[in-house]
């Protein structure tokens, strides 16, 4: 009874509730610096999608403005081959008909044409061609078969005494009738050029990839992944599904993860550029450890000063309600104090009030006390007042019911609900059992009890049942003492 009383009336801070407070402020913490480092890991990827991007955008236009250049002298040969006039002129005026707007740059080879059965008949580059067939060739193999290819650009391969590719376009008569091609070439040094110019970052990867999904080249230059079909690669599907995008993956040549980015033009090839995750996110990922460091080593503080702190408020509280306790608690009996039964019968008062229901006390006093004191001393009368507060703390069984040591060698209990029938036997009982202590040698005293039942009103207050119930232990020490005795009747007509 006293401790559900002594916890009802503190209220504190629990530490579960700090704890608690502490680890959403820390998750909290934590959430804000993941989004934060979310974002700057979402801006160093559209700063490298940015600049990837512009690079390859710089690049594809470098080689649209190149082989349309190096188209346009080849649509100029097949349209001049065609002429009716072109067979009347000598062989230097026609040299220079067909060729003068031929593209004459260091990294472009000389442009060839051939007759209907791939022999080459004329060179842009002299006028008496060296024999050469290109009857097995495929840029010749797919102008023969199909009239509606325009231009052709072949597969790596050895051409003119070095490596690159051939554009070639077809050569009809004005009926459909195939005559021939017209081949040129360019040198892979016109892309090694390119790459040389760019200031790279490692692992960067630059590649030009046919529509059909063939690489024609690649920076850094690689010789034996030259040529090879990469149309199976998750990236490379995408770049031929889509004109411009971006792709996060492992590289199929040397498994690098990379993002690649890629800008297609108008002409039949794709440029692509890769850049390692390792350099777009190495510094992000420098930053995200100091920070993520630096907030678990301070998450881990601020847990441990919680803990700390929760441990001593834990402290600190069971020390409160231990002196709640000692300051509600008679030292000597372990009952409850007068300050205390001040308290419970305020509140149990009001509580019977409210539900209109009676309230009983039983006021208890030692008899003969001050003479067994004298003749036995005060060490032995404490033993007496123990064994009295045993006896009444043991019928008290009620979480309601409130045993006190009132002053001196007087006791009281407090019987929430309880008539004053019941009361007078809950009296007797532990008036009887004082009596059994007595003659078992436990104590050498007796103990009066007065009975007092009011069921409360406006017109009475808790006073007048201490009053009623003091006055009834008079009585019975009136009359001899060893009894229980109920509130007189003239007294319990005066509190009705």
């Amino acid at each position: 009874m006293l401790a559900r009383n002594t916890s009802e009336t503190t209220r504190r801070i629990s530490p579960r509730w700090l704890l608690a407070a502490a680890a959403i402020v820390v998750v909290g913490f934590t959430v804000i610096c993941g989004s934060v480092l979310l974002s700057m890991r979402r801006g160093d990827e559209k700063l490298a999608h940015q600049t990837l991007g512009n690079l390859a955008s710089s690049i594809d236009a470098d080689v649209a403005r190149n082989v349309e250049l190096y188209d346009l002298s080849l649509r100029n040969v097949v349209s001049n081959m065609t002429s009716p006039e072109l067979v009347e002129i000598s062989r230097p005026m026609r040299q220079l008909i067909l060729f003068d707007h031929a593209a004459t740059a260091r990294h472009f080879g000389a442009i060839q044409v051939t007759d209907v059965a791939g022999n080459v008949t004329l060179d842009s580059s002299t006028l008496d061609p060296k024999p050469q067939n290109f009857t097995d060739e495929e840029f010749f193999k797919v102008h023969k078969r199909d009239p509606l290819f325009g231009l052709y650009i072949s597969k790596p391969m050895l051409h003119q005494g070095s490596y690159g590719i051939v554009l070639s376009r077809r050569i009809a008569a004005r009926d459909g009738t195939f005559l021939g091609i017209v081949a040129g070439f360019i040198r892979y040094s016109y892309f090694h050029e390119i790459a040389d110019r760019l200031q790279l970052e490692p692992n960067d990867v630059i590649s030009v990839i046919r529509q059909d999904g063939v690489l024609i080249m690649r920076a850094p230059f690689d010789m034996e992944i030259i040529g090879r079909d990469l149309s199976r690669v998750p990236g490379v599907q995408k770049a031929l599904a889509y004109f411009s995008g971006s792709h996060i993956g492992d590289s199929a040549t040397d498994g690098v993860r990379r993002l690649f980015v890629w800008r297609e033009g108008s002409h039949p090839l794709i440029v692509m550029v890769g850049r390692s995750t390792d350099v777009i996110f190495g510094q992000w990922r420098k930053e995200a450890l100091q920070i993520g460091g630096a907030m678990a080593a301070l998450g881990l503080i601020a847990c441990a000063l919680m803990l700390i702190l929760a441990r001593e408020m834990g402290k600190r509280g069971e020390m409160e309600d231990r002196m709640a306790r000692l300051a509600m608690t008679d030292g000597l009996t372990g009952l409850a104090n007068r300050r205390h039964f001040d308290v419970v019968m305020d509140k149990e008062w009001q509580r019977a009030q409210r539900a209109r229901a009676p309230i009983s006390l039983l006021m208890i006093d030692a008899d003969h006390f001050k003479v067994f004191n004298d003749n036995f001393g005060h060490q032995a009368g404490d033993l007496v007042l123990c064994g009295i507060a045993w006896s009444i703390a043991r019928h008290a069984k009620r979480a309601s019911d409130c045993a006190a040591r009132y002053g001196g060698e007087e006791f009281a209990l407090i019987l929430p609900g309880l008539s004053l029938a019941d009361a007078i036997e809950l009296g007797e009982r532990i008036r009887v059992e004082v009596g059994h202590l007595e003659r078992d040698g436990m104590t050498t005293t007796t103990i009066s009890v007065g009975a007092a039942c009011l069921v409360p009103s406006s017109l009475t207050t808790s006073n007048d049942l201490i009053s009623n119930a003091d006055s009834a232990l008079y009585a019975a020490k009136a009359h001899g003492r060893n009894q229980t005795w109920p509130v007189a009747p003239q007294q319990k007509s005066l509190a009705a």
